[in-house]
């Protein structure tokens, strides 16, 4: 208030009324701007993104046999451990012989007997030809030798019908694996009766490579398929040869790589689904027939996103909307549409062209039409995301 008496007294009226205001509003006006609510501000990610969808499936062997014996007989021996790794030809099961290798034997012999009647038929036949060429013997005896020598090769032809039957019987008492991999208990102990072609004795599934299959909705397939025509496939012949991921329901969150490779050429009308499948490695055989998953896949093809925190998004009602900071620090709200999370972020499907600056943090203190102390920082190119715990 000295300074002000003194300053009056040496100074006109006029610049002294202008001199006096200002020096009552300098340290309000310092206080406003310090008073000024506190924002972080960044521009949002822009790169290129392909979105993905999950769904949930199981897997199923590429291969499986139930395996069953061909002829019946009792059980005579199993020939391997209850789920152990089998290879293509590996001995499982064996019925008893006896009864097949006497039929075998009986076939045989028949055989030499229709040989050894062919060959007296053919002798006949040579000596009654040479007879007849002299006009020592009737044509009609040439005839009945002739006849008996076709005869007695039919026979012959028909035992050897007999000893091949009865030497696949003979080896179809030896049950061998179909295919490689892993097969299940025994179903049956020896000295039991095994029914031909009905007794089922086990099973064996293939494990490498092993397939996933999953349902997808009717919106979604022609997504895929309008996809896999712009790479120059199609949805049925190898689903577009999508690179895909599967997780399983663990606690470790390794996904295991593998390709899409058929689609069923139908919606189911009561559903209206359509069965996909996709093959994966299994070397190590963690994936097991039967287990569930998740499947994630490429949902779009490759675009321009513009992606934003999920803290950056706000609500106006029924709107989603981010809140723009421009030049002199005031706040405008602007509506947006939001599609899937992706590298940590939300994708903005419009609304943004990527070069605004929104606020990231602070939300709950702006509205549209106040001004804002910013804080600029640079999001990084992908979030990181925190695993909940399960």
């Amino acid at each position: 208030m000295q300074r002000l008496r003194e300053f009056g007294r040496s100074t006109p009226l006029m610049p002294r009324l202008a001199a006096v205001l200002l020096l009552l509003w300098f340290p309000t006006g310092l206080r406003a701007q310090e008073n000024l609510p506190v924002v972080t501000t960044a521009k949002p990610v822009v790169r290129q993104v392909v979105e993905s969808d999950s769904f949930v499936g199981r897997f199923e062997a590429v291969d499986s046999v139930d395996v069953r014996s061909r002829v019946g007989g009792y059980l005579d021996e199993v020939h391997f451990t209850d789920g152990a790794m089998v290879k293509t030809g590996d001995l499982l099961f064996t019925i008893d012989k006896r009864p097949y290798q006497a039929a075998y034997d009986s076939a045989k012999s028949r055989v030499d007997v229709a040989t050894s009647v062919l060959e007296f038929a053919t002798s006949q036949l040579e000596r009654a030809d040479a007879l007849a060429k002299s006009g020592n013997l009737a044509i009609s005896v040439l005839d009945d030798r002739r006849r008996e020598h076709l005869s007695a090769l039919a026979q012959l032809e028909g035992a050897k019908a007999d000893l091949r039957n009865a030497s696949l019987n003979l080896d179809f008492t030896e049950i061998r694996a179909a295919i490689s991999g892993r097969i299940d208990r025994r179903l049956v102990s020896p000295g039991n009766l095994v029914q031909a072609d009905s007794t089922l004795l086990t099973t064996i599934v293939s494990l490498d490579p092993i397939d996933f299959y999953f349902d997808i909705d009717e919106r979604s397939a022609f997504a895929y398929a309008r996809d896999a025509r712009e790479r120059g496939g199609s949805l049925q012949e190898g689903a577009g040869g999508l690179d895909v991921s599967v997780r399983l329901n663990d606690r470790d969150p390794v996904s295991f790589a593998g390709k899409l490779d058929f689609s069923e050429n139908r919606l189911d009308s009561q559903t209206g689904t359509m069965r996909m499948r996709a093959r994966l490695a299994n070397a190590d055989g963690i994936m097991q027939p039967g287990m569930f998953g998740r499947i994630t896949m490429p949902g779009s093809l490759p675009y321009k996103g513009i992606l934003v925190p999920d803290e950056a998004i706000g609500a106006d009602q029924d709107r989603r909307v981010v809140y723009v900071v421009d030049e002199t620090g005031t706040i405008s709200a602007k509506p947006i549409r939001t599609g899937p999370i992706l590298y940590g972020y939300r994708v903005v499907r419009t609304g943004l062209t990527g070069d605004e600056t929104i606020v990231v943090d602070g939300l709950v203190r702006v509205r549209p039409g106040v001004k804002v102390k910013a804080e600029q920082v640079t999001l990084p190119a992908e979030a990181e995301v925190a695993e909940l715990p399960r």
